[in-house]
């Protein structure tokens, strides 16, 4: 006789529902709109920023774009201007000439087969060159008004380290924040989780004594008040 085994526990939120309503609404107390750091004016631009954005910080992304995007910002002006001279405006940018190639492509298929308007839905996005589940959500999320939660390292670190949605990987982490942020919430929980773990919750040391959801966060190694 087979016993059927049983499919691994997906780990829980280590904080009450109380608790998590508690620290969203303290985040959205300080921030009531919160929204992405990336300048852009279009959902297009929105989107090249993203790509941009990979292994690079926003504040880079910016600085290349304010000189990009004056010259162009449709997919057919990027084509129109070309993968050399696209490389030269975002030079500044790490992975600089995958990024031009995989933004060329993305701005073909754009104007082939989306009569050059950034596609709504996950899987016409994700099937455009340099674009993954991250970029996505962040589209989604920022330019369409979709509750979905885009998880990078700041978020990652922080729906760990307090506690909300442990995950050993960004889907598992990704999968948890869906399951536990409430739903009044949920369309800002992206924004607000990337700037406290950018600003407050900081990788090598984080700011415990300025943290609003100090005494919510399950984090062992707080760091003391001066």
């Amino acid at each position: 006789m087979t016993t059927r085994r049983r499919a691994p526990a997906r780990p829980r939120s280590r904080l009450s529902a109380a608790e998590i309503h508690e620290l969203f609404s303290r985040l959205a107390e300080l921030d009531p709109a919160p929204t992405t750091e990336l300048e852009y004016t279009t959902p297009f631009e929105l989107l090249v920023a993203v790509v941009l954005s990979a292994q690079a910080t926003d504040v880079g992304v910016n600085k290349a774009t304010r000189r990009l995007y004056p010259l162009a910002n449709t997919p057919q002006a990027i084509l129109d201007l070309g993968e050399d001279r696209l490389k030269q405006h975002i030079a500044t940018i790490g992975l600089f000439n995958a990024k031009a190639k995989n933004v060329i492509a993305l701005c073909r298929i754009l104007v082939e087969r989306h009569g050059g308007e950034v596609p709504r839905t996950r899987d016409a996005l994700e099937a455009l060159p340099g674009v993954g589940r991250k970029t996505a959500n962040v589209v989604l999320n920022t330019v369409f008004g979709e509750g979905t939660i885009a998880v990078d390292t700041h978020i990652f670190r922080v729906a760990n380290r307090t506690g909300l949605a442990p995950g050993k990987d960004v889907r598992a982490v990704e999968d948890g924040l869906m399951r536990v942020v409430p739903e009044e919430f949920l369309l800002g929980a992206h924004h607000w989780l990337i700037l406290h773990g950018r600003y407050v919750c900081k990788a090598r040391k984080p700011d415990c004594p300025h943290c609003v959801i100090r005494d919510l966060c399950k984090f062992k190694d707080k760091t003391p008040s001066a």
